[in-house]
């Protein structure tokens, strides 16, 4: 029997796929419960079935009714903010452990590359959006060094890798956004905006961080620097496609182009980070240039790896405790 932590997947669109591949091809300790859908003739219904996972297209209720719901102890949402509130009133109170793949932020926010140990413990975690996870992880490693007054992040994604669920949580996906940048990124302030981009052929994930800082100390620069590059490199470890587009940019801001509509309450800021990225999608179900599925759905496979993991330590650690004192 697999000492694996069995997961289910809510949503057979394009994220819910990508991220069933992942668990298929990459987890180390968890392992494919259940695919679920809406749509009995959806792709990812039916490759999941092909995969010999157990489907259903009854939605939440059809999980639970599955003959092996009992053995499910995470259950990854990739539907939508509205659908999701649904979902956790149902799945909560049967124990089941939540990584939220939609706007909801019912629960933490979650950016493994940041606070992946913060909330290990809540039984329901928001991984923010696909934009979150590829800026924030920069607005932090600024916020590490020196105070990030204001930031601004700008999501460029293909239209094609915009499934309905995305298109139908715009607003969700800029709000939800923005209070991360400040909850998780540290910002005093902070704004979020997404762009779909309908070229043909499709453009590859392009994320645009802007912060601004109260320093003109160039060593406090550097510093910011290399905290974005270590950053980018922590992220990488789980998006092997995620990369600085060009160098990091510390510009002094001109006495004529005043920022002080962005800042809060009389406060100042004399430079501007600007940072540039791209992210490449690992192709594990849509192309490469769908690199915002391939951030969320790594990310959300990290946090149920780490639960997982630590589930699996507890649990040893009980029975070594319960040998010790039957002796």
């Amino acid at each position: 029997m697999s000492d694996k932590t069995k997961v289910a997947i809510i949503g057979s669109g394009n994220i819910g796929t990508d991220l069933m591949f992942k668990v298929i091809r990459n987890a180390k300790h968890v392992q494919m419960g259940a695919m679920v859908g809406i749509d009995p003739d959806s792709d990812g219904l039916a490759r999941a079935a092909r995969l010999g996972v157990p489907t259903t297209h009854e939605g939440v209720d059809g999980l639970v009714a599955l003959p092996d719901f009992d053995e499910i102890g995470i259950v990854f949402d990739a539907t939508s903010a509205k659908a999701h509130k649904h979902n956790a009133s149902i799945l909560q109170p049967l124990g089941k452990r939540l990584i939220d793949l939609t706007p909801a932020a019912i629960g933490p926010y979650v950016v493994p590359a940041v606070n992946i140990d913060d909330h290990l413990d809540a039984p329901n975690v928001n991984m923010v959006t696909c934009g979150g996870q590829a800026t924030i992880p920069i607005v932090a490693a600024v916020s590490r060094v020196v105070p990030v007054e204001y930031a601004e992040i700008v999501a460029s994604i293909a239209s094609k890798s915009a499934g309905p669920g995305t298109r139908a949580n715009i607003d969700e996906f800029t709000e939800t956004t923005s209070a991360a940048i400040r909850e998780v990124g540290g910002a005093r302030r902070g704004k979020a905006i997404i762009i779909l981009n309908p070229a043909e052929p499709p453009l590859m994930m392009r994320d645009t961080v802007f912060a601004l800082i109260d320093s003109a100390d160039s060593a406090i620069h550097e510093q910011i620097v290399a905290s974005i590059a270590k950053m980018v490199d922590d992220v990488a470890a789980y998006v092997p496609g995620y990369r600085l587009k060009q160098k990091v940019q510390i510009t002094e801001i001109p006495a004529e182009r005043p920022v002080t509509t962005l800042l809060d309450g009389g406060r100042t800021a004399t430079h501007q980070v600007s940072v540039f990225l791209e992210v490449e999608g690992a192709a594990h179900y849509l192309p490469a240039y769908a690199g915002n599925l391939d951030i969320m759905t790594s990310a959300g496979l990290q946090v149920a790896e780490r639960i997982a993991a630590q589930q699996a330590t507890a649990a040893t650690t009980s029975e070594e405790s319960k040998s010790e004192e039957s002796k």
